[in-house]
């Protein structure tokens, strides 16, 4: 990896590294690592939202400021009660021809998480096979039914986005069959646990090692890991 071009102003600019060129505090050594590697830096304040990335051979620092939908305070305060979505988008005019390219968007799940006493951010795209899981483990129908209505959600907005962005419709539209998936696998996994609920067996058991449950799941396990590959060289940029 190429580290000796860095562009240090802007990094000191946002505070990613110190004025000694050491990297900041509140980065963890794996941390800088990724971030050396390509992947995405993301920082919240309140309902504002940056992503930093190094690109060019880490010789430039493309920043985008996106606006969360909700104040973030506020998803986490409720998150530890009950699943928390929430929206973020790019704060570029996108109607300008420069920037329309550079759409950012991104729908995410705040699951509270008991044993480790915190909050973790899904995305409904990149994380879909670990989320799918996690809901579905918690045997309640109305989380699952939530969870579908956000999935649908996210597909009706995708969709409206192809034709609005010709430009990126391909990326887009791959992105669309990725949800329909995972959609068609909840729908797989609903009957189940109303069927569970009906027959009132406690000899059955709704969890991540189902074989027969999580067959799709499994199935798209390395198409995944490939999709997850390009999300990390071009971010949620669109």
């Amino acid at each position: 990896m190429q580290t000796e071009n860095l562009p240090t102003d802007d990094l000191k600019k946002f505070g990613i590294i110190n004025e000694d060129l050491s990297f900041s505090k509140k980065l963890t050594d794996n941390d800088v690592q990724k971030f050396l590697q390509g992947y995405i830096i993301v920082a919240d304040n309140d309902k504002n939202r940056a992503t930093f990335q190094l690109v060019k051979k880490n010789t430039e620092l493309e920043v985008n400021f996106l606006e969360r939908d909700k104040k973030l305070s506020d998803i986490l305060e409720k998150s530890k009660n009950k699943i928390q979505y929430s929206n973020t988008f790019s704060k570029y005019d996108v109607s300008k021809q420069e920037t329309a390219a550079q759409l950012n968007w991104s729908k995410t799940a705040f699951i509270y998480d008991k044993e480790t006493n915190s909050i973790v951010e899904f995305d409904l795209i990149k994380n879909r096979t670990e989320l799918t899981a996690i809901i579905a483990d918690k045997m309640d129908v109305s989380e699952m039914s939530r969870y579908k209505n956000e999935l649908l959600k996210l597909k009706n907005f995708l969709l409206d986005k192809v034709d609005q962005y010709p430009e990126v419709a391909k990326e887009i539209t791959t992105d669309v069959n990725i949800v329909s998936k995972e959609i068609n696998t909840v729908n797989s996994i609903s009957f189940d646990q109303k069927q569970f609920l009906k027959r009132n067996d406690s000899g059955i058991h709704l969890n991540v090692n189902d074989k027969d449950l999580y067959e799709d799941i499994n199935r798209m396990k390395a198409e995944e890991e490939q999709e997850e590959e390009i999300h990390k060289t071009k971010g949620r940029g669109r």
